[in-house]
């Protein structure tokens, strides 16, 4: 498994910016439309959850583990990204995750930013 398999984020030439930031630099922010968020629960199968545990005695990374988790963070920033388009937007700023268990079945994904119309200036 080569680095890409355990990244995420956009394309380059994605038409919604997503940043972690309260501004971009170069652009100023002429609407903000509001939150918006996604959220993704995900099991995990057994054989994940047999390998982890057999990994943690030896100790290392959970590749496997990583790379579900990296799946359902993407699938998550998916969401609010949609929203964001669909409502006219063409940023989402200070976007955030929240990463919970989820009733001991599942890892539960909130990825939540603003959308919002953003122009260079």
């Amino acid at each position: 498994m080569g680095i890409e398999d355990f990244g995420g984020g956009q394309a380059a030439q994605a038409d919604v910016l997503v940043v972690t930031t309260n501004d971009v630099p170069g652009h100023q922010v002429t609407q903000v439309i509001g939150e918006v968020f996604g959220l993704t629960v995900r099991s995990r199968h057994l054989g994940s959850q047999i390998g982890a545990g057999l990994k943690s005695m030896i100790g290392g990374e959970l590749k496997g583990l990583t790379k579900t988790l990296v799946e359902t963070r993407n699938q998550a920033m998916e969401r609010p990204v949609e929203q964001a388009r669909a409502r006219g937007a063409n940023a989402v700023l200070m976007m955030r995750f929240d990463v919970t268990e989820a009733a001991d079945v599942g890892t539960e994904v909130c990825a939540y930013g603003t959308a919002a119309v953003i122009s260079k200036v």
